[in-house]
């Protein structure tokens, strides 16, 4: 199979071979099998073989509480650095820079939006208008959907009229509905506009490599220094056309508004971000994210997909032959956290952006595949991003479920031979022992959730910041609600064949 057609799957039903096409669809079956047989394994030998379980058990609790340290460590060093880069003069340090090569360099902001009101369009493009970096570099993209219907389409045109002149240029582009071989979508939209970005561009003769694409959520609101700090990543980076750059996504915009669930959700994403800047060999990029324009149209961006943000990165990893990293970038982007018009909304909408998110496990067979076919990858890279992927993926849909829930299985359905027994006795001691040793993450989390707060509107109550700390005690049961459950859904569904598509987070303001 030639390179540009493995590249260009987005499932099994893509592939015309029948050989590939099973090959493809037992990988699809892969992730589902392995989070399920753990699930069913435990349920199945806690009847069968209980001592052994309870061994499995002990081991996996000892396991996850050296992870969690290990993590909290990383989660810990992360934050530092956010801070100290939160501090730092990015601009002044660029202008300190040998050479200017720095002024040359563009920024392409590609912000793909669907029904969302005019308000949340116009923080985001303030925001813009608020970082340091000079304007006269910036290009915004509003990336309109047709199917959105004609007051978006003309809300859109006036939100352009206002902010035309006040960068390099503002383009708007309407991304047809029922085009041939596309999902819906973000990512669809996002490859659209870039068919615009490029014409604009060539017209101007503007190098590719003097221009970074930065896509962005519609609700992306960028730091003071972010575009400055991005350019300095790029301009000090030692293959810089041969990486994404990746900063940390905090959930700040609403999250004094948020309900519990949705703010420790949405926190606990942003520190697994912080933790995995800290294991760059491990980073893919994901939601905002920035890369070089040279790989955006050399590449392509994916429009068949619902994970774009981790597609592309992988779609340049096996183009390039391996030769391509994320570059973990220590600065912070916000987005809002989710939020609808009641409290039964909010949950079936964080239910489903989770189950979007946990989609990502169909890059499994995609990067498994794209490797069979790719014989330039060393065979030791492959090992440790398969053993990454499926490592990830697997943790998500059964670790709180196995901490939390069947830990107790062997004392249950073990029988009385096992009851009467010294390990039954101990099990519950045990895990109960490691468990409230692992809280000391818990209580980082907690700590560094209150830390990275913004400033408590005017009118608020101050018993909210306490609010924020105590609702970590809910972590365990939010894990296996909005963790396990929608990771196991998602599994479920690619390992049926049942493809998902793209789901759009619904966006409020109140």
């Amino acid at each position: 199979m030639q390179k540009a057609d493995y590249l260009n799957i987005s499932s099994a039903r893509d592939i015309s071979s029948k050989k590939d096409k099973l090959i493809y669809r037992l990988l699809e079956i892969l992730p589902g099998v392995l989070s399920l047989g753990t699930l069913l394994g435990v349920f199945i030998f806690s009847w069968l073989a209980p001592a052994w379980v309870a061994i499995f058990i002990i081991c996996f609790s000892f396991y996850y509480l050296l992870r969690i340290l290990y993590f909290s460590l990383h989660q810990v060093l992360g934050y530092f650095k956010v801070k100290r880069h939160l501090k730092e003069d990015w601009l002044q340090k660029l202008k300190k820079h040998k050479g200017s090569s720095w002024k040359k360099i563009y920024h392409v902001v590609i912000l793909p939006t669907y029904k969302e009101g005019s308000a949340i369009i116009k923080e985001s493009l303030d925001s813009l208008l608020a970082a340091d970096y000079p304007k006269e570099k910036l290009i915004v993209v509003l990336a309109l959907e047709e199917r959105a219907g004609e007051m978006f389409n003309r809300a859109a045109k006036k939100i352009q009229a206002q902010y035309q002149n006040k960068f390099f240029a503002f383009l708007t582009v309407a991304h047809p509905s029922n085009v041939p071989g596309e999902i819906a979508g973000k990512g669809s939209n996002v490859a659209w506009a870039g068919k615009a970005v490029k014409e604009f561009i060539d017209a101007r003769n503007i190098p590719y490599e003097d221009i970074l694409v930065s896509s962005f959520d519609i609700d992306t609101k960028v730091y003071p220094q972010y575009f400055s700090c991005l350019t300095w990543y790029y301009v000090t980076e030692k293959n810089p056309q041969r990486a994404s750059y990746q900063p940390v996504p905090v959930y700040n915009n609403n999250i004094w508004e948020a309900s519990f669930f949705t703010r420790v959700v949405s926190t606990s994403n942003t520190f697994w971000q912080m933790i995995q800047q800290e294991r760059s060999e491990k980073l893919t990029t994901y939601s905002s994210h920035a890369i070089v324009a040279t790989v955006f149209f050399e590449v392509g961006y994916p429009a068949n997909v619902v994970c774009d943000d981790s597609r592309i990165f992988w779609r340049a990893y096996l183009h390039y032959d391996g030769h391509y990293r994320a570059v973990p970038m220590y600065y912070l982007v916000s987005m809002d956290a989710v939020a609808s018009t009641n409290i039964f909304k909010t949950t079936l909408n964080q239910y489903k952006q989770q189950r979007r998110w946990a989609w990502g496990c169909a890059e499994i067979p995609y990067v498994m595949f794209g490797f069979l076919q790719n014989k330039e990858i060393p065979l030791r890279e492959k090992i440790h991003h398969i053993y990454t992927l499926l490592d990830g993926y697997w943790s998500w849909a059964t670790a709180a479920l196995l901490l939390f829930v069947l830990g107790w299985l062997p004392i249950f359905l073990g029988g009385d031979q096992f009851n009467f027994s010294v390990l039954s006795f101990n099990l519950p001691i045990l895990t109960s022992r490691i468990m409230t040793v692992s809280l000391v993450g818990m209580l980082i989390s907690a700590i560094m959730s209150t830390m990275l707060l913004p400033p408590l509107p005017r009118g608020m109550n101050q018993f909210k910041k306490v609010a924020v700390f105590v609702q970590w005690v809910f972590l365990p049961v939010i894990l296996i609600v909005f963790g396990s459950f929608p990771a196991l859904d998602a599994q479920i569904r690619l390992m049926l064949g049942r493809y998902m598509g793209f789901w759009v987070t619904e966006k409020l303001r109140r």
